[in-house]
């Protein structure tokens, strides 16, 4: 696979994104909290606004994707993300900028998102070939654990000695640079047949070929449950860290940073316990990780030991726990959809998957942002824990999920 000189190239570029997006990941929203002061509603309603889009744009966008070739839609969707981000520090540059604008920014993102997403896992499946999926994700995987090492680190230091915008500019230049990268990859994809049949028999194709396969099934039902918890939690983390526990821009970099080191540790542990157990089970340990930071994150008090050193240690630890289960449970779960799918469905089981299991994640974002407003972030959290503790007892349940055998 390494001899591949496409595949590396495709690689180096995911992984520049990669580390653009780990730096605009803490960088976005510490833009909202520290400069624009949000309320714990608008940070749900900035989370909220990613994920909006797969609601209106999944299921045309897998018609899309099985009728068009993947480049193309790649290249343009990642400008669309550079430009989009660039705009923020204009904005903030000409006194511009506010919550709205983060808003339409985060919109642009999740659009960018629910199209060029579909085609770079189309793509890359093309590249690499089903069987090799699992240990292409490994490698994505172990590269990804070094972007969140080091990439948060950096997000707080920009964001503490230059401010958020600033971070938000490097950002936005990963992707300008990966776009003129994966220009560069020379493996040409063959042009689908045209297609007489109206978009609609094929939106319904699309979940007419999930219903039928009882794995599919399973994993949407897992998997929307996760997003809508996922997108509660991420939209009141920040509060959580900056205004609960006191941590300033810069500690939250190098907390965020242990994040990586379970990223590293999951691309470890991926394959040995995909050979042994399957990747269902694997994928069980991955939720069972995930529901544990859940639980825990809000048992944190403001001064663990009468220090808040030992707190900020504390958020780190479940930021590794928690980074750890969503590697071990995100990349078998993809391989999977993947691995049972005909090439020329491809498009529409992602996004259909994608529309069933991340139209709901606004719900979560908005519901958490309200119950952060009206009661708290710490007891907000906590209901959020409840619902991870939920997911990890169903996915257990789940014979489908379960009985996936090496």
């Amino acid at each position: 696979m390494l001899a591949n000189t496409d595949f590396r190239r495709y690689w180096a570029s995911m992984v520049l994104t990669s580390f653009g997006s780990q730096i605009g990941t803490l960088a976005l929203p510490l833009c909202a909290v520290l400069l624009l002061h949000a309320t714990p509603a608008q940070m749900g309603i900035l989370t909220a606004c990613q994920a909006i889009p797969f609601a209106f744009l999944a299921l045309p966008a897998g018609v899309l994707l099985d009728r068009s070739r993947k480049l193309p839609i790649l290249l343009a969707s990642k400008s669309a993300q550079g430009i989009s981000l660039a705009s923020i520090p204009v904005a903030w540059w000409f006194d511009l900028l506010g919550m709205p604008w983060l808003y339409a920014v985060a919109a642009v993102q999740g659009s960018c998102n629910v199209i060029g997403g579909g085609a770079e896992q189309i793509y890359l499946t093309l590249l690499v070939g089903r069987d090799r999926m699992v240990d292409a994700q490994s490698r994505f995987a172990t590269t990804d654990s070094i972007s969140r090492l080091l990439a948060p680190g950096l997000a707080g230091i920009l964001i503490q000695w230059l401010t958020a915008p600033v971070a938000i500019v490097v950002n936005a230049a990963t992707f300008f640079i990966s776009v003129w990268n994966v220009a560069r990859v020379k493996m040409r994809e063959t042009v689908p047949p045209r297609s007489n049949r109206h978009p609609l028999h094929d939106v319904r194709a699309g979940f007419a070929f999930i219903w039928r396969q009882p794995l599919l099934r399973a994993l949407a039902w897992v998997a929307g449950a996760w997003h809508i918890l996922f997108y509660g939690y991420s939209a009141l983390l920040v509060l959580f860290a900056t205004r609960e526990l006191g941590m300033s821009a810069g500690t939250l970099g190098m907390a965020q940073m242990l994040g990586g080191i379970g990223v590293f540790v999951s691309s470890l542990l991926l394959r040995p316990l995909n050979r042994h157990y399957g990747a269902g089970i694997t994928m069980i340990i991955g939720t069972a990780s995930m529901a544990l930071g859940f639980v825990l994150m809000p048992l944190i008090p403001r001064d663990l030991f009468g220090d808040a050193r030992c707190s900020a240690a504390a958020y780190a630890a479940l930021v590794f726990c928690f980074d750890l289960g969503a590697m071990l449970f995100f990349v078998p779960y993809q391989a999977l959809r993947q691995k049972v799918t005909p090439d020329e469905m491809l498009g529409r089981m992602i996004s259909t998957m994608r529309f069933l299991t991340v139209a709901v994640a606004p719900l979560g974002a908005l519901v958490a942002g309200y119950a952060g407003d009206h009661l708290g972030v710490r007891p907000a959290l906590y209901c959020i824990a409840v619902g991870g503790v939920l997911l990890a007892a169903g996915a257990v349940s789940s014979r489908p999920i379960r009985s996936v055998r090496p």
